[in-house]
């Protein structure tokens, strides 16, 4: 267990979901397993972390989570992430992933090409899937060629990232896409 991480176990409209930190920021988000029990088993085991109280910051991040999840239009730049453990390829697609508004999308081919990679849309994929911190580096925002859904890691698959394209859906009028 990491003695400098801790998490916390918040509702949203798509389940309970868990916010990682450590001194440098946000460490990670877990999106909802099949319940609490095995949310937390999740976190524990990826993050190395213990449960306990949020902090002020770590509370103001999940509740700009929760607005996004609610329909309000917050790309949630404003959360400081731990990047410790993520390769500086997976920060770049992170970074560039972060720059995608709610209620947009991109292709893994798109991303490559943003990132200066044409021909590394697999290894796009490849990054969004050990995404540690889902929703605010915003992997359901990136598809697969031709609009499909392509792969999800979270529980629940393609329809978990479908159900959260659907609620930022509803802000997409209000909001443009960053790159």
């Amino acid at each position: 267990m990491h003695a400098d991480r801790s998490f916390s176990l918040f509702d949203t409209p798509v389940g309970a979901c868990a916010i990682v930190w450590s001194a440098r920021g946000i460490a990670g988000l877990q999106l909802p397993e099949a319940d609490d029990a095995a949310t937390r088993r999740r976190v524990a085991l990826r993050h190395r972390a213990g449960e306990a109280a949020p902090t002020p910051s770590v509370q103001a991040a999940v509740d700009a989570i929760q607005a996004l999840l609610h329909g309000a239009p917050n790309a949630l730049l404003e959360i400081v992430l731990d990047f410790a453990e993520v390769s500086s390829f997976n920060r770049r697609v992170y970074d560039l992933a972060r720059s995608i508004a709610p209620g947009q999308t991109r292709s893994y081919g798109e991303v490559a090409e943003a990132l200066g990679e044409p021909g590394a849309a697999r290894a796009v994929g490849k990054a969004l899937g050990e995404n540690p911190f889902a929703i605010i580096v915003p992997c359901h925002r990136v598809l697969a060629a031709g609009g499909r859904s392509g792969g999800f890691s979270a529980h629940g698959g393609a329809a978990t990232k479908l159900k959260l394209l659907e609620i930022e859906a509803r802000i997409a009028p209000r909001a443009g896409a960053l790159f």
